[in-house]
């Protein structure tokens, strides 16, 4: 059965598996990230302010989270941002308490902080990307979950996704098999391997800039970027990181109604093949 017979949009033609990140691409929780992390890192800045003026000030929960934090494992996200703005503060240990006074100490703030968030509120699936996966999965592709975050397990669960996964190699694996963080592909490398499919035969599904960098250094087939943003700015950034494509929703991968050669979005944003997308000027 091809592609298009299960819905699939000619890109996807001749992927054999697919890996996705989880907050943001899957799941509304990269916002839920977002806030805990303005949380506190407001609170540390308010503590110790940077001695530069020129450095102080709040962050940034659109900006600086796609800079420093998005898709790296918390505590290497909390060392890029607050050594980025000289707060004087040491970066202390994995025991420490939550807190101010420490960059380990702020990382653990912030999972507190998100982890509340999480269990008040819940966190829901975008349904394009149910969509794709419930595609994919009538198509016969495997698919793996790859996730720097500690809770995409219970993330993935609440949503009710995490039956679409063969494998899931979150913050957890990650930190048990002593896997570097993103830009490094070791995650999802490990991702492939565990569908037992050559990256060059795969596709990668990233928002962050960290993970689509991710994704080309691991010489996958296809990667995409997926711009919740829907700014030219971002999906901009995205490609000159190593996205072969750009869509802002995962239901662009889909086939569209009376269509035979691509994707429906706007301008080239979601256009691209599989091998030679439009946009790569990021691309090694």
């Amino acid at each position: 059965m091809t592609a298009a017979a299960h819905g699939l949009a000619p890109v996807m033609t001749g992927i054999a598996a697919m890996v996705f990140d989880v907050d943001g691409v899957l799941t509304d929780s990269a916002r839920v990230h977002a806030e805990a992390w303005k949380e506190a890192f407001d609170a540390c800045l308010r503590a110790h302010p940077p001695a530069d003026k020129a450095l102080d000030r709040p962050f940034d929960a659109a900006d600086d989270y796609l800079r420093y934090v998005d898709g790296k494992p918390r505590a290497d996200g909390a060392a890029a941002f607050l050594h980025s703005r000289r707060v004087p503060i040491p970066d202390g240990s994995p025991s420490d308490a939550p807190g101010t006074d420490s960059v380990a100490a702020v990382a653990a703030l912030k999972d507190g902080m998100f982890t509340r968030r999480v269990r008040e509120n819940g966190i829901e699936p975008f349904p394009g990307s149910v969509r794709l996966l419930k595609a994919l999965r009538a198509a016969g592709v495997p698919m793996a979950a790859a996730s720097s975050s500690h809770h995409a397990r219970d993330v993935l669960a609440g949503a009710g996704l995490l039956d679409y996964f063969v494998s899931l190699v979150d913050g957890d694996e990650s930190h048990r098999l002593g896997l570097p963080g993103k830009p490094d592909p070791a995650l999802f490398l490990e991702a492939a391997n565990r569908l037992g499919t050559e990256p060059a035969h795969a596709a990668v599904a990233e928002d962050a800039l960290a993970g689509v960098e991710a994704g080309r250094r691991g010489g996958f087939g296809l990667v995409i970027g997926v711009d919740r943003a829907h700014t030219t700015d971002t999906a901009r950034s995205l490609r000159e990181h190593g996205a072969d494509l750009v869509v802002d929703d995962l239901a662009h991968l889909l086939r569209a109604p009376g269509t035979d050669d691509r994707p429906p979005g706007k301008d080239d944003r979601a256009s691209g093949a599989h091998g030679g997308a439009s946009g790569t000027d990021g691309k090694e």
